[in-house]
């Protein structure tokens, strides 16, 4: 296949309004920009940051109005990281490190999305990027090695708005791993309604409560982490949940300019410390087993960890995740502390859930379980009760115990994510023979390390199903997937090769290997959004990678021989 084009024949209109080399005319008669990056989270700013270093004419496209991903739209009450501020950050620039200030241990959702802006003025990224525009569909042309990318710019009404296409030679998708809000159909509750909310796409301005009679659907994370908020001010708050989830106190604090200053001072050592642990964080990892020491030594563990608080809880002992009788020392621990939070004892044990910690995302929570104890607080169990509709007087159950007769004047759904593969499968991607994306990932994500699927050529996944992903520290993963198809394209480029793509062979090996290590852990063990259990008709699948370090040295691997699993043609 010849090259599209030469270095010397660049269109000019791309220079003059990105400062950038411009755009490659295909043998089509169109225009070419040399990558398209979809989406302007953490993922696509520092990929933009990454792919213009190289001089290469690049678009990103983003749904919202501007940057910063989940940080966007996330903007319920209670939003914050459950990853301390010191390692939920770039590590690509000595100088943002050392420049940046945290006031808190676990950022807010304000203080992270000032964040994101900061990075997107400092590095010069906000002309190259195209905001509210979705991407709706994306279609390869084997003949030119090109991607056509079908655009939507968002209209005042949201109804329609004007559609255009653009051609590029690569396809990133940075659409991050929770961003495509899951909403259950409830006879009866119109989810666009004006009183009724999902806590993954909250209103800009904000909500006020007060006086106001809430139902709030779900008990995941963003529930854990807004109903002792929306408690603060809401005349009522009637909780309902299908199934009790794990939580940790964060133990949230102002950081201490010492405790900052030490990190800084070491922060490159610190990051490739916390790199060579099996989740990419400072969580202390534990050598022992649980059962390598006595019981009153397991519970100091567990103690010292509650009253650390955070998600280090995990790695009390190394065998949590794998051995079910070490981890029912951890379940049984929560146990006990709901029940000592909650003064009602039958409503601590709705409170308290069955299966292994951590086969679930564990939630970090401050006052969540205490919340329970305020008299204008219910919790109506789903399992017991289902919701069979929605009227404007009544939410009316059927099945069990709890006849709800309690009208709202506002609903939020805390209901969670089509988690890894929604937002992708979402736009109409078609590859090689017209192959459609969505079909071909029907009954479960394929995809060669997380980052190309087969039948896609120059189409590369940041953090896809297949890599650690959710189960690492998102920034440093983001980072690592960054800079391996930055490389990869840099290697492309110097070699003037058309097309990469991840081989059927490889991609079934990695699949298989994916799952013949979760099979080893507790994670299949329950019904999760790790496996898209949530999402009415997904297939259910466990996505992620488990474990960070032997993921990250295969990625070197594949690369030092040649791209091991790629097929390359010129």
């Amino acid at each position: 296949m010849p090259w599209l084009g030469t270095r010397d024949a660049l269109s000019q209109t791309w220079s003059r309004t990105t400062g950038e080399r411009g755009v490659i005319m295909s043998n089509t008669g169109r225009d070419c920009i040399d990558a398209v990056v979809v989406g302007a989270g953490f993922a696509g700013l520092y990929m933009l940051h990454r792919l213009r270093q190289q001089g290469l004419s690049v678009r990103v496209v983003e749904a919202g109005g501007g940057v910063g991903g989940t940080w966007y739209w996330n903007r319920y009450p209670g939003a914050r990281c459950d990853i301390p501020s010191l390692e939920y950050s770039y590590q690509f620039s000595d100088e943002l490190q050392q420049d940046w200030v945290w006031s808190e241990r676990y950022a807010t959702q304000p203080e992270i999305l000032d964040y994101a802006n900061h990075v997107a003025e400092r590095f010069g990224l906000l002309p190259h990027i195209q905001f509210d525009t979705r991407v709706t569909a994306a279609s390869y042309d084997e003949e030119t090695r090109t991607w056509e990318v079908t655009l939507r710019e968002r209209s005042p009404d949201r109804d329609s708005g004007t559609a255009s296409t653009i051609t590029t030679r690569y396809l990133i998708m940075a659409t991050g791993c929770l961003s495509v809000p899951n909403v259950p159909d409830i006879e009866g509750l119109d989810p666009d309604a004006p009183n009724v909310y999902h806590t993954g796409r909250w209103p800009r301005e904000g909500v006020d409560f007060t006086g106001r009679r809430v139902g709030v659907i779900g008990t995941g994370s963003s529930a854990i982490q807004s109903i002792p908020l929306i408690a603060e001010q809401a005349a009522s708050v009637t909780v309902f949940q299908r199934t009790p989830n794990y939580s940790v106190p964060a133990h949230n604090r102002p950081l201490d300019p010492d405790e900052v200053a030490a990190v800084k001072a070491r922060y490159r050592e610190y990051r490739e410390e916390n790199w060579q642990r099996g989740f990419g964080a400072d969580f202390r990892d534990s050598d022992r087993s649980a059962f390598d020491v006595d019981d009153e030594a397991r519970r100091r563990e567990y103690e010292d960890r509650w009253a650390r608080g955070g998600l280090a809880f995990l790695a009390a002992f190394n065998d949590l995740p794998f051995d079910d009788a070490a981890n029912a020392t951890a379940q049984a621990f929560i146990r006990e502390k709901i029940h000592e939070a909650v003064e009602d004892p039958a409503l601590a044990e709705k409170l308290c859930p069955t299966t292994p910690v951590g086969c679930k995302r564990l939630c970090v929570d401050t006052n969540y379980y205490q919340t329970y104890n305020r008299d204008h607080v219910r919790l109506v169990d789903l399992k017991e009760a289902p919701i069979e509709r929605v009227t404007p007087d009544a939410v009316e159950t059927t099945g069990g115990s709890y006849p709800v007769d309690c009208p709202l004047d506002s609903v939020v759904f805390a209901t969670g994510f089509d988690a890894m593969t929604g937002a992708v499968t979402r736009i109409d991607i078609r590859g090689v023979g017209g192959l459609s994306l969505a079909d071909k990932w029907q009954h479960g994500p394929r995809a060669y390390l997380g980052l190309a699927t087969a039948g896609f050529p120059n189409l590369f996944l940041i953090t896809g199903p297949g890599s650690p992903s959710v189960l690492s520290n998102m920034l440093p993963s983001i980072e690592q997937h960054v800079e391996w198809i930055d490389q990869c394209i840099e290697y492309l480029e110097s070699r003037q090769i058309a097309a990469i793509e991840a081989s059927p062979a490889a991609e079934d090996a990695w699949v298989d290997h994916v799952n013949e290590v979760a099979d080893l852990s507790i994670y299949p063990k329950c019904n999760s959004w790790y496996l898209g259990s949530n999402v009415e008709g997904k297939t259910r699948v466990f996505m992620p990678y488990l474990g960070v370090p032997p993921y990250v040295e295969k990625c070197r691997e594949v690369v030092a021989n040649g791209y091991e699993g790629f097929e390359l043609s010129s």
